[in-house]
């Protein structure tokens, strides 16, 4: 019985976890998508370039909601390696994204709007988005291992002054 609590309290953290990062990549998308269509249809900007700006405006908007809500109770002391890391595994879905987009808009010939659109934000970003979240949760996000967790715990408990009773 406890071995079934254990992976039912995993998939349960697993199940909100996913929510929060899609509740994020759903803010990000919106971002992607009226970024990017700004660009093409506001500015005259070549559609990969579009796609490069906008998907970069996104990974900002993201790292935020990432880092202070779906990651918050994550290690924080080594944000030079979290933050060059973020930006590493954010590049490669750039890069998954918009070579999609380069693919059907100058490879395929299919350059209508609605074709940009899908090919960038529906699939493009399907992809790199599976690939983000695998890569945020193995390698940028990283929780405290146990021992760092107690002893950062202890060491809090052991630094707080001792409480004083009620009337005294």
């Amino acid at each position: 019985m406890t071995q079934r609590r254990t992976v039912r309290s995993r998939l349960e953290r697993l199940a909100r976890e996913i929510a929060k990062f899609g509740a994020v990549g759903a803010i990000g998308f919106v971002v992607n998508f009226v970024v990017f269509n700004i660009c093409v249809h506001g500015f005259g900007l070549a559609v990969v370039r579009s796609g490069v700006i906008a998907t970069a405006v996104a990974i900002a908007t993201n790292y935020v909601g990432n880092r202070y809500w779906t990651y918050r109770d994550t290690d924080k002391n080594r944000r030079s390696r979290e933050m060059g890391l973020f930006l590493l595994f954010s590049g490669v879905g750039l890069v998954i994204e918009n070579g999609i987009l380069a693919l059907t808009h100058y490879g395929m010939g299919l350059t209508s709007p609605l074709a940009d659109n899908i090919s960038k934000n529906v699939i493009g970003l399907g992809i790199g988005t599976v690939f983000r979240f695998w890569s945020y949760r193995t390698w940028v996000f990283r929780a405290l291992p146990a021992r760092e967790a107690v002893q950062t715990a202890e060491s809090f408990l052991v630094s707080a002054p001792p409480r004083v009773r009620a009337g005294k």
